[in-house]
């Protein structure tokens, strides 16, 4: 990876529909050569996937729920089994195992209360919980899928060119 490896990766966050002559133009290189490091990163899973993202809103799902849920049951059984239902639940678009004093995090986005109602009761009729707390998001205020890229290790010969 180096400096051009990271103005492809920027430009591909901010906008994954850009085509590959424009990317190479503004990064300082030809289409193929462009093409070739988008395909490296590819293959090698720097870049996992160039999706579509979303309005919320727009398909109705304007409701985010932070979900924090705590358990007595710390074994890999449990976790094998919650991964799995949390796994077939669409409206969690986040799952994180935690430190500190909750066990794991969910995002979870559904259309209003009475969804969120609904995928609760889903959720603790299928797997014994401890706690669940939700904490209802009131405002948007960054909402981003692009990764700072400041903190990538940049190959020491790429430096020196």
């Amino acid at each position: 990876m180096d400096r051009l490896d990271r103005m492809i990766l920027s430009i591909l966050q901010e906008d994954a529909t850009v085509p590959v002559a424009e990317i190479g133009r503004r990064v300082g290189l030809s289409t193929t050569p462009c093409w070739r490091r988008i395909q490296k990163m590819e293959e090698d899973g720097v870049i996992k996937a160039r999706v579509a993202v979303l309005d919320p809103a727009k398909v109705n799902v304007k409701v985010t729920v932070f979900v924090s849920v705590t358990t007595n049951q710390h074994n890999e059984d449990w976790l094998t089994r919650f991964a799995r239902i949390i796994s077939d639940m669409p409206e969690v678009v986040e799952f994180y195992r935690m430190s500190g004093q909750i066990d794991y995090l969910l995002k979870v986005v559904v259309p209003d209360i009475e969804a969120y109602d609904a995928f609760y009761k889903r959720l603790v009729s299928r797997i014994d919980i401890t706690d669940v707390s939700s904490a209802f998001a009131m405002e948007r205020i960054k909402d981003t899928t692009a990764l700072p890229l400041g903190f990538m290790q940049i190959e020491a010969a790429a430096k020196a060119r």
